[in-house]
């Protein structure tokens, strides 16, 4: 990383139907907002071209998908090279017949694809049923090379393994993004949304501390209606954030509203901190070999 800062934004927002032209040209005005106040690299949230369609088992959702490189990462890439940027954009992918992913793709300020990552960690539970529909990620855990540095793209339920943070921040991640959809069943006390949302914030803070790089977290907003009879639906959270080397939050989005985020990163900071705590120097790889058993029988 050469840049002594960088300005990076997110946007937050709200979905209210499956149409793709209107989700693209909703994001494309808050991605233009940023790019106008200085931000090089902005990040839009999981899934933003539809509604969160994984509340539910059905078969034609999987229409919804598209391929890589399709009419989604034409219209970004246009948006990239057009506001000169890097976006970070979150898709769902057509890999092939019967075959499909939770994809980012990254633009560097063109339309060409600078690179992609394939969501590795899918969860299954009610109202977030993403196995039915997304084949784990094949491509590992490596950063993708920007002109802004190095970025450790990693897609919601990634965020709360550690030892995704880790290898990204192991190959040279200047920065890990979160693109994230979350939100709280309804039927939840609200003692319950608060330690959910408390632990989802100190997750990703407790990555920046321990691998000391800025971390960038953007999470949809409002309210989605579940297809299926009786059920609550979701209410998804927002609260969007950026947070420092340190864990310090830069910046934080409100629960409810439509909004962006931008900050100015001080870069140089962020190699200071590694000097000041040069966990990499310390950590006991001779001892971590049971990291890559799934139980310690």
């Amino acid at each position: 990383m050469t840049k002594k800062t960088l300005k990076v934004g997110l946007v937050q927002q709200s979905v209210a139907d499956n149409d793709k032209a209107t989700n693209w040209n909703k994001s494309a005005e808050q991605v233009a907002k940023l790019a106008a106040e200085g931000c090089e690299c902005i990040l839009l949230q999981e899934l933003h071209s539809t509604l969160y369609f994984c509340q539910e088992e059905d078969t034609n959702a999987f229409d919804l998908a598209e391929p890589i490189p399709g009419p989604a990462t034409d219209f970004f890439g246009e948006l990239a090279e057009k506001h000169n940027i890097v976006l970070v954009t979150s898709l769902f992918e057509k890999r092939g017949s019967g075959l499909y992913h939770n994809t980012a793709v990254v633009f560097d300020r063109s339309r060409e694809i600078a690179g992609k990552y394939r969501k590795m960690h899918i969860p299954d539970d009610p109202g977030f049923y993403e196995k039915f529909y997304f084949t784990p990620g094949d491509m590992g855990f490596t950063p993708i090379q920007t002109s802004v540095g190095k970025l450790g793209v990693l897609v919601c339920w990634d965020q709360w393994y550690p030892e995704a943070a880790r290898l990204m921040a192991m190959a040279g991640a200047d920065l890990l993004f979160y693109p994230t959809a979350i939100g709280w069943d309804m039927t939840d006390t609200e003692e319950e949304r608060s330690r959910q949302h408390g632990a989802w914030h100190t997750i990703q803070r407790a990555h920046a501390v321990a691998n000391s790089v800025p971390v960038i977290v953007a999470n949809r907003t409002g309210f989605e209606a579940s297809p299926i009879d009786g059920d609550p639906g979701i209410q998804f959270w927002g609260q969007s954030f950026i947070a420092g080397p340190q864990g310090e939050v830069l910046a934080h989005a409100s629960a409810d509203k439509e909004e962006t985020l931008s900050v100015e990163l001080d870069m140089e900071r962020t190699e200071k901190v590694k000097r000041i705590w040069p966990y990499f120097r310390d950590r006991r790889i001779d001892a971590y070999e049971d990291l890559t058993k799934r139980w310690r029988d």
